[in-house]
């Protein structure tokens, strides 16, 4: 069963985080892809939180600590690769999970955007793995940095990490990138609402027009 709350939260959240490369991305085609999947995202995120209360309330108006995402979208962009491998980390998960549960609205309408996601990241993936040295050590880097996030995912969702562990490794060994063992998870830090820094300057962002100007419609 999807938790609204929590994927719903993923998805705002690593929404927002994709918007940051607009006017940013390296070519201009990677800026309307990496804006075309923030909106995918955005969607998803809507039809999901607005299972639970007011869509805007829930965006705008809680703390961090009552957010539910996982740490892993809470990450900063970092470079490309960063960003690239944080996609395909997360939504690989997310389109296990859409996938398991196929009598959901929103996984069933969410899983062929996601499967895109998924494909789009790895192919960049692989790209800059097997690129310079240069975008090899930054990718490899980057997987380093984020695979740890990776283990929350699985404690509340342990059957969906064979299937996970099946793609993501077929694309990390593509790009020539080893993770090494997953790390045991320490719990669910950020589904408990225990969060890095790094969220509340995602919030700061995504909140302050809306905290500004309280009851405003648009």
């Amino acid at each position: 069963m999807i938790d609204p709350l929590a994927v719903g939260d993923d998805c705002l959240v690593l929404s927002q985080q994709l918007s940051g490369w607009i006017t940013r991305a390296p070519t201009l085609e990677e800026e309307v892809a990496l804006a075309n999947l923030a909106l995918d995202l955005l969607g998803q995120a809507r039809m999901l939180l607005s299972r639970v209360g007011d869509e805007d309330e829930l965006a705008y108006l809680r703390d961090p600590p009552q957010f539910r995402n996982c740490l892993l979208v809470e990450q900063p962009n970092g470079d490309f690769a960063a960003t690239v491998l944080r996609h395909l980390l997360y939504t690989s998960f997310l389109y296990e999970l859409y996938a398991a549960n196929p009598d959901d609205e929103v996984a069933a309408k969410g899983v062929k955007e996601i499967a895109y996601h998924r494909d789009y990241a790895g192919l960049w993936t692989v790209r800059l793995g097997r690129g310079t040295e240069e975008s090899h050590r930054r990718s490899a880097g980057a997987l380093g940095a984020l695979w740890p996030y990776t283990a929350e995912l699985f404690v509340t969702e342990p059957g969906l990490l064979a299937p996970w562990r099946a793609h993501v490794g077929r694309v990390l060994a593509e790009a020539g990138l080893d993770p090494g063992e997953m790390p045991p998870a320490d719990g669910t830090p950020g589904r408990d609402g225990r969060h890095t820094p790094h969220l509340t300057e995602i919030l700061a962002e995504m909140q302050s027009l809306h905290r500004e100007h309280p009851g405003v419609r648009w």
